[in-house]
């Protein structure tokens, strides 16, 4: 450690540590443009110059860049020659750039109101780039890519693209944009393009971040396809602040293998793509949202604060919630989502409670058919909310005349009244049809259990039996069987758990003695056996050159008795003989 005297203050600092440094600890300030945390500092604005002494020498130096490697140094921040070297500074940056927020702003905190003198190169642009260089240094030294440069001397210098022309190597990481202090570079979101889908998130939207405020485990994750870490090798400044040093960039995805004796199936659901359904104006026109979206811009932690806005930023006037969008449809699905309705219901009365909007419901029928949902319903009803029942046709561009608002203008049929109605608003939210995950086939086949026509996971009995399958030791529960809400995923779930721990209790469990048997000395190895199983229970032994039964997977259906061209398989309890014996005995009475 050594101790340093910054403006008659006595501070004890690690040896290297820059002057900026040192007077932030002592509660100094100095000012500057051009200092970032992640960047290498170089002090190209000039602005911290300080002055130091040492014995009868002083000499003036850039406070960001300057390390401290002795005692009996004494640093002065505001002597008189200090201030009128920034003085100086701020009157030339001010004449250059009059109009940019944050060189204003620091040449009111230095007292600069007027420059003396003219610029021959005025940018007048509030947002003007001043030459700090901190783009260009962050793209060169920690994203690697090195897209940006500067170009000419003097005042004519410039911060361009290399030979003028776009980059490919350019990764869109933002980190120059990050950087800038005047907001000269912009990064386009296509959010902004006219229809373009909001990507609405739950937390930090940054390429390494917490899923969401409410993750469990709350533990960060990295998005490979935005680190920069991962594309360039470069940055790697998250791992320089985790203490724990828990950041392993050189980590990848594993498979691990591990022996169980009963699954539990909950491969959850996802929603129908709405695009195919060009009719509701989805990623076609603006303020129109999927439940999922609208769910998460009610949220405390999602895009808004959990304030409703339209995509302007303005409170909507009037919004439409549309209910069966791909579900009861014989286009699309011919099921129930079950869980439509009510979140539905509960968009509307947090659109009234937050809002003064009108609330439009359109259904083909309520169906609310849980515990206090039909109380619900008519206290909606009782909150002024527009419940009008039949199918919306199209969600169109509303007419705009003499500078009004542009609004959508949703087209349904009325079936209570029996007319054809145009309802305008200004945001719609669709409820899209349940379907299984994208990986349900996939595991359909790895279990071999069965699906319903609709592709949901089938249960062996719908009511005596709804958690499990007919392949014992692997259960359902949740959206995996079927559309459903929490309380009823949170009750299958429940029972299956039950389930499971009931016959991890017992030690052994008791199976059907129904099984098939392979006479080896008949089998000739053709596996037309092993292709025909519906539950995977036959393997082909490579060694003895015959196939095997696995009995805990056999049912004793009997298919590939049937197939076999040999007769080597054959049904324990139902060989030949023994059900001619029980024939002849028949027959004998």
């Amino acid at each position: 450690m050594i101790t340093v005297n910054i403006d008659g203050v006595e501070v004890q600092v690690a040896e290297e540590t820059t002057i900026l440094k040192a007077a932030e600890k002592a509660g100094i300030w100095i000012p500057t443009m051009c200092y970032s945390e992640i960047l290498e500092p170089y002090g190209v604005c000039r602005l911290c110059s300080v002055e130091i002494i040492r014995g009868k020498r002083s000499r003036i130096v850039t406070a960001c860049n300057y390390p401290l490697r002795m005692n009996g140094i004494t640093v002065r921040t505001n002597s008189p020659k200090i201030q009128s070297i920034r003085k100086i500074i701020m009157e030339l940056m001010l004449s250059r750039w009059p109009n940019v927020e944050v060189v204003k702003n620091m040449a009111k905190e230095l007292g600069v109101t007027e420059p003396r003198f003219e610029s021959l190169e005025k940018d007048e642009s509030p947002d003007a780039c001043i030459l700090c260089g901190a783009c260009v240094n962050i793209c060169r030294d920690v994203v690697k890519a090195n897209i940006l440069c500067f170009a000419n001397r003097g005042i004519k210098r410039e911060v361009v693209l290399p030979y003028e022309e776009k980059n490919n190597q350019c990764i869109v990481c933002g980190a120059c944009a990050y950087v800038c202090p005047t907001g000269h570079i912009k990064l386009k979101s296509l959010e902004y393009e006219r229809g373009a889908l909001r990507d609405f998130y739950l937390g930090p939207k940054t390429a390494i971040n917490i899923p969401t405020l409410q993750a469990i485990p709350r533990v960060p994750v990295i998005d490979e396809n935005s680190c920069i870490k991962k594309k360039t090798d470069g940055c790697g400044i998250c791992s320089t602040f985790c203490e724990p040093e828990a950041i392993k960039y050189d980590m990848e995805d594993e498979e691990i293998e591990v022996e169980v004796g009963q699954i539990l199936i909950t491969t959850g659901f996802k929603l129908i793509d709405v695009t195919q359904m060009p009719q509701y104006g989805y990623g076609r026109l603006d303020n129109v949202y999927t439940s999922l979206e609208f769910e998460h811009l009610l949220n405390s932690t999602g895009p808004t604060g959990g304030t409703i806005l339209c995509k302007d930023g303005t409170e909507p006037r009037a919004v439409a919630i549309i209910h069966c969008i791909g579900s009861r449809d014989e286009n699309y699905k011919k099921y129930c989502s079950r869980v439509c309705c009510m979140y539905a219901l509960k968009f509307a009365h947090l659109v009234k409670d937050r809002t003064s909007a009108e609330v439009y419901q359109f259904y083909i029928d309520m169906r609310a058919f849980g515990k206090g949902y039909e109380e619900f319903y008519k206290r909606l009803l009782d909150e002024g909310v527009n419940m009008i029942r039949g199918k919306v046709a199209e969600i169109v561009e509303g007419p705009v005349r003499n500078g009004q608002k542009p609004y959508l203008l949703v087209r349904c049929e009325d079936t209570l009244i029996g007319k054809f109605r145009e309802i305008p608003v200004d945001m719609a939210i669709l409820c899209p049809a349940f379907e299984p995950s994208e990986d349900a086939e996939k595991i359909r086949k790895i279990l071999s259990i069965s699906q319903s026509p609709d592709k949901f996971f089938l249960e062996r009995h719908p009511k005596l039996d709804p958690v499990a399958t007919m392949t014992d030791g692997i259960f359902i529960a949740g959206a995996a069987q079927g559309p459903k809400d929490i309380p009823d995923s949170v009750a299958q779930a429940s029972a299956a758990a039950a389930r499971i721990l009931s016959l991890i209790s017992v030690g052994e469990v008791a199976i059907e003695p129904i099984k098939a048997n392979i006479i080896e000395e008949y089998c000739s190895g053709c596996r037309i056996c092993n292709n025909l199983c519906p539950y995977t229970a036959i393997t082909f032994n490579e060694e003895k050159k015959v196939s095997e039964i696995n009995e805990m997977l056999c049912k004793g259906c009997g298919t590939c008795v049937s197939a076999c061209p040999a007769s080597a398989i054959k049904g324990k309890g139902f060989t030949d003989t023994q059900i001619l014996a029980e024939l002849e005995g028949l027959l004998s009475v």
